[in-house]
């Protein structure tokens, strides 16, 4: 089975990229000239939540939170 692009739009200015099956999200956030730029949200195929976190010019910065299959916070990483 070949590999290939997701699924993606832009929506009032987030750039959304869905699952394989085309339908679900599985990512969303904003891109500034070619890097994800504040807050993204990352979900699984089910639509729960499972990550979310803040970049600064393509970097990870400051508080990353995984969430459990319940969509509750498990972990808290924090980047620099």
């Amino acid at each position: 089975m070949n590999k290939k692009e997701k699924k993606s739009e832009i929506i009032d200015g987030f750039t959304i990229k869905y699952h394989a099956n085309g339908e679900t999200i599985w990512s969303k956030g904003k891109i500034v000239e070619g890097q994800p730029e504040g807050h993204w949200e990352w979900y699984r195929i089910d639509g729960t939540l499972k990550r979310s976190g803040h970049f600064a010019c393509g970097e990870p910065i400051g508080e990353w939170i995984t969430y459990d299959d319940k969509g509750k916070p498990y972990k808290v990483t924090n980047k620099k």
